[in-house]
């Protein structure tokens, strides 16, 4: 299945097929697969594509409410964005990532696989982040670089303190296997039953510096922010390397590269990790929105 990037019906039906009657192909695709020396490109940073929207029901890419549901679709722009130079990781669920490794598509990638994935979008429960995906020993096994976890700290729900104590063991058991913890943390509310992360200099260094204090050890944790305003200011709040998520579609595709161009300048800021805006771009190729962003590098 090495052929990829485009992906007809007959090699869906070859995944399934695959899934069905020789699940253990999985595993061996992962024993097989070429790991990288670093977690550092060619360029010095990490690119990584993020595909673990869909485990927490989040389908949306701009005005397409349903753009990554399409599994074949978004399988086949998923591997256009992993043969760019530049590229060197992914992000998401079990059931994308191995996916990848059945079309052999994740050599030499660095691999992060996501891990609380309970808070589903639109939902009353979705600040209740539980750990529904991988697990560190899972990522271990599985010979994969790391692990992501969504960490929405909301003042007013007691239950925050529930997420917290789970991304703190997950930090922890990560590092004891020499693994990346990968944390995104924001201040949250629910306003008017959703969900809104606070997106200001002052939220973020809050955020940031309950982040860096979770885990027996902070040596493997890496955090993924978003760029505010005043981002030289939320870089300040810590000493841990950071990676800039590119978040929803953007109406201003211009905007969002220049954001993410001055946010690259930053002390302590090591790469980028953006999905659907790379991978569903308002205008242009797959290719040419990665190409864009792999040159901001």
């Amino acid at each position: 299945m090495r052929d990829a990037p485009d992906l007809p019906a007959r090699r869906m039906a070859a995944l399934v097929e695959t899934r069905v009657r020789r699940p253990g192909a999985i595993a061996d695709a992962a024993a097989r697969r070429r790991r990288p020396a670093s977690v550092l490109g060619e360029h010095g940073k990490l690119m990584i594509i993020a595909a673990d929207h869909p485990a927490r029901g989040a389908l949306r890419a701009g005005a397409d409410a349903l753009a990554m549901a399409d599994r074949a679709r978004l399988l086949e722009r998923l591997c256009a964005a992993l043969a760019r130079p530049g590229v060197n990781g992914v992000l998401g669920t079990a059931d994308v990532l191995e996916d990848l490794l059945l079309l052999g598509v994740l050599d030499d990638k660095v691999v992060i696989g996501s891990m609380n994935r309970g808070g589903l979008a639109g939902t009353a429960f979705e600040m209740d982040d539980r750990f529904t995906a991988y697990d560190p020993d899972s990522i271990a096994a599985a010979g994969f670089a790391g692990g992501k976890m969504l960490l929405r700290i909301d003042p007013d729900d007691a239950g925050t303190v529930s997420t917290l104590d789970a991304c703190g063991r997950a930090v922890s058991g990560l590092a004891a296997n020499g693994l990346m913890a990968m944390v995104e943390p924001f201040i949250a509310h629910r306003v008017q039953g959703r969900v809104r992360n606070e997106l200001t200099a002052e939220a973020m260094i809050r955020a940031v510096t309950v982040a860096a204090g979770l885990g027996a050890t902070s040596a493997y944790t890496w955090l993924k922010v978003p760029v505010v305003a005043d981002m030289a200011r939320v870089m300040r709040s810590t000493t841990l390397p950071a990676l800039i998520l590119g978040g929803e579609v953007p109406a201003d595709a211009d905007g969002a590269y220049g954001r993410w161009r001055a946010a690259l300048g930053l002390p302590g800021v090591q790469g980028l990790v953006i999905g659907r805006s790379l991978l569903y771009p308002p205008r242009g190729s797959v290719a040419d929105a990665v190409d864009r962003a792999v040159n901001l590098l």
